[in-house]
């Protein structure tokens, strides 16, 4: 069954959390027993709804300040698709949580609250979603039932929105005006919006097309682990595991190991016990060459007429997770794909204001939750491509070597 991976974000008390609840609660995809303690500590608390944010903020600090702080992550599934939901917090100083909810997402989903509309936050929000290319973007229109589904609302907002993502790289835009606390276009199309001809939010998460915006093209496959049972049944067996991340990967593809240049065929494919004769992003297999070459952890499979540049000067977004800023001449650890090395920080660019797109020029160091342009230097050479091309190969994290805590996340602009 397909999956979809989708990020939620927005301002505080937009109803992130709400309308994740109604998703799940629609969808038939939680137990009566939680349904019954949700209900239950909405009415100790006097609400007189129930109050479905309580599905999903799981943290004690989180349900006494009725906000978002970590990232939950929740899985559930159509008859049509498979989902898995990061619903990321929506104050300014988790900026670094969101970045680590949403870099994975296929598709962003941002609410706005309807009485307010559009917020700094919402428009710092999109430019995220718009850095970490995610491919889909939905703006949901929350609590229309507060502004007794007004036309004329829904439509300012719209035009609004609209008018500002044309500044950025958004491929997809879709924009939904729903109520998360009620359920209208939540799941069901909603009677009180008759001026609304789209479709629904959960009919838009089932049928949008995520299989093309993954690369088909780039064959990219680093290696994670040497497979070598030692056992009578495969005795001479040897493999290497790891997931794809681009192209397409065929039995008696002439293909090349890098960094080492040396070329072989796919002699075979393996998916658990058995055979395949392709794999395509994001399948985990085992990849079998013809020749007995030497491949190891870290090491990238390509064709050989389309393979990666080996880098050590990395030109990247960065987008800085701790307390500690990051200064130029610093030294981390650095992991790409697969692949582990150190880095030197050779020079911060600027520093980007997600809320204006302005370019901070003078900066000389990245606080927490900031995001930059920054030159690296790495002591081993990354197989690497744009961000903007492959967000696998594209992407790194960086570490602290002392503590072994990760304080940065990196979108690759080019190598060389």
């Amino acid at each position: 069954m397909d999956l979809l991976r989708f990020a939620t974000a927005g301002s505080v008390d937009d109803g992130k959390s709400t309308l994740i609840g109604r998703l799940l609660l629609d969808s038939k995809a939680i137990f009566e027993d939680q349904l019954e303690a949700v209900e239950s500590t909405s009415q100790s608390r006097g609400y007189d709804y129930t109050d479905l944010a309580l599905l999903t903020d799981g943290l004690r600090s989180e349900r006494e300040q009725g906000i978002t702080i970590d990232v939950a992550y929740r899985y559930f599934a159509t008859p049509k698709r498979k989902f898995i939901i990061a619903d990321t917090p929506g104050h300014v100083q988790y900026t670094r949580n969101m970045v680590t909810g949403a870099s994975t997402a296929d598709l962003g989903l941002v609410l706005v609250d309807a009485r307010q509309g559009l917020t700094e936050q919402s428009r710092r929000h999109a430019v995220l979603l718009s850095l970490l290319r995610v491919p889909h973007l939905v703006l949901a229109v929350n609590k229309m039932d507060l502004v007794d589904y007004d036309q004329a609302t829904f439509d300012k907002i719209h035009e609004e929105f609209t008018s500002f993502a044309t500044k950025l790289s958004i491929p997809d835009l879709e924009i939904i005006p729903i109520s998360a606390k009620l359920g209208d276009n939540v799941v069901k199309r909603s009677e009180n919006m008759p001026w609304y001809d789209g479709q629904s939010l959960m009919h838009h998460l089932e049928n949008v097309h995520v299989a093309s915006d993954r690369d088909l093209v780039d064959t990219r496959f680093p290696v994670q682990y040497v497979v070598r049972p030692k056992s009578d049944e495969f005795h001479d067996y040897r493999g290497y595991a790891g997931q794809v991340a681009g192209g397409v990967l065929k039995p008696g593809d002439e293909v090349v190991v890098l960094p080492s240049g040396l070329t072989s065929k796919i002699a075979g494919i393996d998916l658990f016990d058995h055979e395949i004769t392709e794999a395509y992003p994001p399948m985990s297999v085992t990849v079998r060459l013809e020749d007995d070459v030497d491949v190891s952890r870290g090491d990238m499979i390509a064709r050989v007429n389309n393979a990666p540049k080996p880098s050590q000067d990395i030109d990247a977004m960065i987008c800085w997770m701790t307390n500690e800023p990051l200064r130029p001449r610093q030294k981390l650890a650095i992991k790409h794909t697969t692949r582990t090395g150190r880095a030197m920080v050779k020079d911060i660019q600027y520093r980007l204001d997600v809320n204006t797109l302005h370019r901070d020029q003078d900066t000389k160091e990245l606080a927490l939750n900031e995001i930059g342009r920054v030159q690296l230097r790495t002591t081993v050479p990354l197989l690497c491509d744009p961000y903007s091309k492959n967000r696998t190969t594209g992407s790194f994290i960086l570490i602290d070597e002392a503590t072994g805590v990760t304080v940065g996340a990196g979108m690759i602009n080019s190598g060389s």
